[in-house]
């Protein structure tokens, strides 16, 4: 792996100008092709295998016409104080809009709130409800500036119009603070190299990789059903790789001219060092991320994938475009510490105690090494604390009670909660398929009886059967709000006495809803959980055992992992769902953790945790099989690469909390979640309990048995290759190879 990486770091240095034409190339064929691309279409949120599903599925063959995947739009009316909606001016007034509600061309029907007995008992608040032909991500801009327009005529005439339903999901935005990320990246590189041209470096090709990835995905966006979210994730795990990766090889390369290497040559060798853990590490990432397909959800699958793909993409760019740049850059990229100025030369005599003054990185891991137990502890106390919060951990899908107050979609449901109870924003749809009983119509009016007599119950509507009389439809309103517990134990006592309905009258009862599919999203991701982390971690525990070749570093690498994300879990409790600084990270209603929340944050910090551990790690590995001590291994590890780690870190932390200020709930929240993760993986597990715990482990943290020695390949991460071909000649024949 290290001689093959060599060659291709000096390959790309020196055909410089055709690898960045390639990379010029890619970007502007992905660019014309996302510019030219159509609008995303439908980004259906299908959950194959769920009940819900099924349900809707049902509905699309018994009820053609019917739209049961539409979008829908509640507009929603309140009469000013002391007067009622079924007042004269003001009920002309409702029915005006309907009518104007009705004319758009993807309207597939619009239900009068006087006929359809949508009007609050105490008669202030009505609604209209809105069925489109097309889901919420196909509906035209028009159809939304036509209901807007209407709301808007209603207040106008004095009354109280808000708008709640899907019909008015927008492409979220991530805000500002992205930009704050780059430009802390941007600071913390400018420290870490000393040089704007070196800083400059990760950060350009770093947003080559994002924009090669970003544009693909959105011209690819309508083939492929790609939804917004997906650009945006791709973009945050791309962009914090990219600089990464990029980072740890322009480290190298002026760690290598320190050496005295000539530039080539040093291209060379970083790529066939840092590279090589710039590969494995992409790896991993990538694995985890892929590995989301296996919780068979296809948004979630789509996600994985093409953020997978940015990342690829990031590790390409890494191994070829930046040798090529460093070519470019020739010798105003300088070399690492006091050596830059002499080029392999002997430090300047007057400045000895600076030059052999220990860096921060090797103070640190001398301590360590010498207090391992009691690091060790520290760092385990500390991470449990933090993760004490995910005992509470509740888990939900947002709907429209989560959104902020400002918006009109958080004050429809308000409204609704108001005039109707809350159960009314989350209305249960109960699908009753007769068409193997021989009393279908019996089986209808049992099945309403039954659910009537059940808890938490307001309203149960009379059975609406097809043309065809062997399918009804029968809508629950429960008495509590969509996300409760209250909620769910409807849904599955309803799905129980469907059970004993099917045994008597052959019927079969489904229940769905958008209340009924975040519940089996949710109950899915549970159920998914551990067959996916062993799944990653497994691939990932094998992978890592090739790298090392040991048995016992990757599994400490493992158990970092575990602590570390349980950790940044309690972290996103403590503020998403207790509201602890809520105001500073801008959520404005507290309430269950996104169900996907925890299953995408094993994929991404798994991936991303496995980062530092190869970087680090490596660094340890290479010392150590080059003759030193274990415990000294630690020390050089951390000498040479604890200032990088902790600058990508940083960086990596910049960029997630970058998208905090995002205005969709589920990017900020994964925006939060990874930073804090990174956080405690990076500056407590892999600088303090990793070697902590290899200072404890002595030798005995590098042992491998025999016969699986001899079964691994031999890929060489830390260039052992490399230093045999030094011995085997001369080393003026490196500067015969340099071109000018």
């Amino acid at each position: 792996m290290a001689t093959f990486l060599y060659k291709l770091g000096r390959l790309a240095f020196r055909r410089r100008h055709f690898v960045a034409l390639i990379w010029v190339a890619l970007l502007t064929l992905a660019g014309v092709g996302a510019a030219s691309a159509p609008a995303a279409g439908n980004t259906s949120f299908s959950i194959p295998g769920t009940e819900a599903q099924k349900a809707f599925d049902l509905l699309e063959q018994r009820f053609p016409g019917m739209s049961a995947d539409g979008a829908t739009a509640r507009v929603v009316f309140k009469a000013p104080n002391g007067e009622k909606m079924t007042d004269k001016d003001n009920k002309a007034t409702v029915e005006k809009t309907v009518k104007e509600l009705g004319d758009g061309s993807e309207v597939a029907s619009v239900a009068d709130p006087y006929t359809g007995k949508a009007v609050s008992k105490d008669g202030t608040i009505a609604y209209a409800s809105v069925k489109y032909k097309v889901s919420g991500m196909e509906l035209e801009d028009s159809s939304r500036d036509a209901l807007n327009r209407a709301a808007e005529d209603a207040r106008d005439a004095g009354l109280t119009v808000e708008i709640g339903g899907d019909a008015l999901s927008a492409t979220p935005e991530t805000g500002s603070s992205e930009v704050i990320g780059i430009a802390v990246a941007a600071v913390v590189l400018v420290i870490t190299f000393g040089s704007l041209l070196a800083a400059g470096l990760p950060l350009l090709t770093a947003l080559i990789g994002v924009g090669i990835g970003v544009s693909t995905i959105t011209a690819l966006a309508s083939v492929l059903d790609l939804g917004s979210t997906t650009s945006i994730l791709a973009m945050m795990i791309g962009l914090a790789v990219g600089i990464d990766y990029a980072l740890f090889i322009v480290s190298r390369y002026r760690a290598e001219l320190a050496e005295g290497r000539e530039r080539e040559e040093a291209v060379g060798r970083a790529v066939g060092t840092a590279g090589s853990a710039v590969v494995f590490a992409g790896l991993t990432v990538v694995i985890a991320l892929v590995g989301l397909s296996v919780v068979n959800i296809p948004m979630l699958t789509k996600m994985g994938i093409a953020a997978a793909g940015t990342v690829a993409v990031a590790v390409l760019i890494a191994l070829t475009m930046i040798p090529a740049l460093l070519g470019y850059a020739g010798r105003r990229v300088k070399p690492a510490g006091e050596k830059s100025k002499l080029l392999g030369g002997r430090r300047k005599a007057e400045q000895p105690h600076k030059a052999d003054r220990p860096n921060l990185g090797t103070r640190w891991a001398s301590f360590v090494v010498r207090r391992p137990v009691a690091v060790l502890l520290l760092g385990i106390v500390g991470l449990g604390a933090a993760a004490v919060p995910a005992g509470s951990l509740e888990l939900g899908l947002p709907d429209d009670g989560s959104q902020p107050t400002s918006t009109t979609q958080r004050r429809a449901y308000d409204l609704l909660s108001e005039g109707f109870g809350p159960g009314f924003n989350g209305p249960l749809m109960v699908v009753v398929d007769a068409r193997d009983s021989d009393r279908p119509k019996a089986a209808f009016t049992e099945v309403g009886d039954r659910i009537k007599g059940l808890e938490n119950v307001v309203t149960v509507t009379p059975p609406a059967p097809n043309k065809a009389g062997d399918t009804a439809t029968i809508t629950v309103i429960p008495d509590s709000k969509p996300s409760s517990t209250s909620t769910e134990d409807l849904v599955h006592a309803i799905r129980d006495t469907g059970a004993d309905i099917t045994r008597s009258t052959d019927a079969t009862v489904l229940v769905t809803g958008s209340t009924a599919m975040n519940i089996d999203v949710s109950q899915k991701l549970n159920d998914a959980l551990l067959p996916y982390l062993a799944l990653v971690v497994g691939l990932a525990f094998l992978l890592l055992i090739v790298v090392f070749r040991s048995v016992l570093v990757p599994l400490k690498a493992a158990l970092g992992f575990l602590l570390s994300v349980l950790a940044a879990l309690g972290a996103v409790v403590a503020v998403f769902q207790w509201g602890w600084l809520s105001g500073l990270m801008g959520v404005e209603e507290t309430g269950p953790v996104m169900s996907m929340m925890p299953i995408f944050m094993v994929g991404v910090v798994f991936g991303l945790a496995m980062d530092y551990e190869v970087f680090l790690v490596t660094r340890m590995r290479e010392a150590y099989v080059h003759g030193e001590k274990p415990s000294q291994a630690v020390v050089t590890g951390f000498r040479h690469g604890a200032r990088v780690v902790s600058a990508a870190a940083v960086i990596m932390i910049a960029v997630f909390a970058g998208f905090i200020g995002s205005s969709e709930s589920m990017v900020k929240m994964i925006g939060f979640g990874l930073a804090v993760a990174v956080l405690f993986d990076a500056f407590i597990v892999r600088m303090a309990i990793v070697p902590a715990v290899l200072a404890l482990l002595g030798r005995r943290a590098w042992w491998l048995p025999g016969w699986l020695d001899r079964l691994l390949p031999n890929v060489d991460v830390e260039g052992e290759g490399l230093r045999a071909r030094d011995e085997d000649r001369p080393r003026d024949e490196d500067r015969e190879l340099v071109r000018a």
